[in-house]
């Protein structure tokens, strides 16, 4: 399926969306400031008041307690839907600290550039992440709360991924500028390339900086892998710890040709099926988690691409389609309407304004063979100029409109992908080397 598209009838998984839905927190003032210990609060299986202050390490002077990797460790259950037991939380805690630690060093060298990561600019990438999940505002922030997660937890999350990317536009200069001649280059090593297959990739990567430390590495993975094979979303566990730049668009690496991996992932993507989780694989640098989302061959895939508008109106309570409330039945008549009475796709754009859902009219190109149940048969029989019937989920109602159908080669990346492809490289390069600097150079006292 499309996650563009909601199923008729899907519900949403709270521990695959639980990261996504607890950003939901408007109004919330962030700044770009020192972290301070938490002081939590007493929850049930929760860190004692008076334990919550304990140093469990200091990063050049700055402290990381044992309420912050309390609150974090939480953060990361709940993400993954691993129970919060004392002993799965005390599993956790080893690589969950060294996180913490070098999500200090991250925010020392953006308060060292007096780099600042405004309120606006929090709540954007926060409205952002809401929209792409398709979820109202709030949803789970007196869950969280409820579970003995600090909201800033998260919050501060967040600004670090924000200000960390500044920091390495800064160090990059000029070489966030892609040429022409750098894209030419690009386009000459898929020419040669052409028939090879290339594998569409998500990745979480755990760092392993100390060898003393890889056991605990290792642990952690496997808690992660089962965790993800269980059903929990790998999306919301790489934006949650994986330490690549690609951690806030969910570890996607996009399209990757055989020369621009690691040789031991290589070799096991190679012997993966599409949707399979590998084992923990040892890189340089740490350990790497993937998924294989898509193969296909250089050059080659001719999809049908669908340009679609959607209008969608949320319901103000999760469905009980035995007692719909009279909201509901008014959302059910206003969409029938307009599923009579569209006639184009800007009909159903100006519709879904109107509805003031959040969710965005264009979900952009719409490969149909992507597409898989219940939605691909909605899409195929979708004709410009007839709107779809009301399609109902537990949390609303959208109706469809096909604006255009065609052709397309989608294994020729585009200028604009290549550019991406490009920097996304020299960023994630950038930041191990930074990270390793600013180890190297730091003063670190990790305590027991």
């Amino acid at each position: 399926m499309s996650p563009r598209f909601r199923l008729p009838g899907q519900a949403l998984r709270l521990a695959g969306l639980a990261v996504c839905a607890v950003l939901a927190i408007r109004g919330t003032s962030v700044q770009a400031q020192p972290a301070q210990p938490v002081q939590a609060q007493p929850v049930p299986g929760g860190v004692p008041q008076a334990d919550s202050a304990r140093i469990v390490a200091v990063v050049n002077g700055d402290v990381v307690s044992h309420g912050d990797v309390d609150n974090r460790r939480r953060l990361f259950a709940l993400s993954t839907g691993l129970p919060t037991s004392q002993e799965v939380l005390d599993r956790l805690t080893p690589q969950i600290t060294r996180d913490l630690v070098d999500e200090r060093l991250r925010l020392q060298e953006v308060q060292r550039r007096r780099i600042v990561v405004t309120d606006q600019e929090i709540a954007k990438a926060i409205e952002e992440v809401e929209t792409r999940n398709g979820m109202p505002p709030g949803t789970l922030r007196h869950r969280l709360s409820a579970d003995g997660v600090e909201l800033r937890t998260l919050i501060d999350q967040i600004r670090v991924q924000i200000g960390w990317s500044r920091v390495l536009h800064q160090v990059l200069g000029a070489q966030t500028e892609v040429s022409d001649a750098d894209i030419a280059e690009q386009e000459r090593l898929l020419k040669e390339q052409t028939g090879q297959p290339e594998y569409r990739v998500s990745e979480i990567f755990v760092p392993v900086e100390n060898p003393a430390h890889a056991e605990e590495a290792q642990r952690f993975a496997d808690t992660v892998i089962q965790q993800l094979r269980a059903g929990a979303s790998f999306g919301v566990a790489a934006a949650e710890f994986s330490q690549n730049q690609t951690a806030l668009q969910g570890g996607d690496l996009g399209w990757r040709q055989p020369n621009q991996m690691d040789p031991q992932v290589l070799r096991v993507l190679q012997e993966m099926p599409v949707g399979a989780v590998s084992n923990p694989i040892r890189v340089p640098g740490g350990i790497s988690i993937v998924t294989l989302h898509g193969k296909r061959e250089i050059g080659h895939e001719e999809v049908t691409v669908l340009q679609v508008r959607q209008a969608f109106w949320r319901f103000t309570s999760p469905l009980n389609q035995s007692n719909p409330t009279a909201q509901q039945k008014q959302v059910l008549e206003q969409t029938t309407k307009l599923s009579a009475s569209a006639r184009s796709c800007d009909d159903v754009e100006a519709a879904n304004k109107a509805a003031g859902s959040g969710r965005p009219s264009s979900p952009g190109d719409v490969p149909l063979e992507s597409t898989t149940g219940p939605m691909r048969g909605v899409l195929e029989k979708l004709v410009p100029g007839k709107a779809s019937p009301p399609l109902v989920a537990e949390d609303g109602i959208e109706v469809l409109m096909l604006c255009s159908r065609e052709q397309k080669n989608l294994g020729i990346p585009t200028r604009q992908e290549l550019t991406e492809r490009i920097l996304s490289e020299r960023v994630e390069l950038a930041s191990r080397q930074l990270m390793r600097d600013l180890q190297r150079r730091g003063v670190l006292d990790l305590r027991s």
